[in-house]
């Protein structure tokens, strides 16, 4: 099963508490329009309204923290310009975990033995 993205997170945690939108991004200190970029996954929150986000919808911000992957995705491009070979090493990887019905935590798991 694959991790929701931080903004599906979001929408996931204000769906079940039966938050609007609009409601969640005035309490937040939000604009409407930017919560439903970061729900989009378009746009990311500054760690100030991530703590904002994160208290409205009683979670702890780390939580919410783990599924924003800029920082993982700005290493894999450097690694990708500098040798282009990684894209197919890591392609290769990520179909055989899925073919073998692992999550990227079980993959990361062995591959760290």
């Amino acid at each position: 099963m694959q991790s929701p993205s931080l903004g599906e997170r979001i929408k996931e945690l204000r769906t079940k508490l039966g938050i609007s939108l609009r409601e969640l991004a005035r309490r937040s200190k939000i604009s409407a329009p930017h919560l439903s970029d970061i729900e989009l996954g378009r746009r990311y929150p500054s760690e100030d309204a991530l703590e904002r986000l994160a208290t409205e919808l009683g979670v702890k911000k780390d939580d919410l923290g783990k599924l924003d992957a800029r920082d993982s995705l700005t290493d894999l491009r450097r690694m990708l310009t500098l040798n282009p070979s990684w894209g197919m090493a890591f392609r290769k990887m990520a179909e055989q975990g899925k073919e073998a019905g692992l999550t990227p935590e079980q993959v990361m798991k062995r591959l760290s033995k």
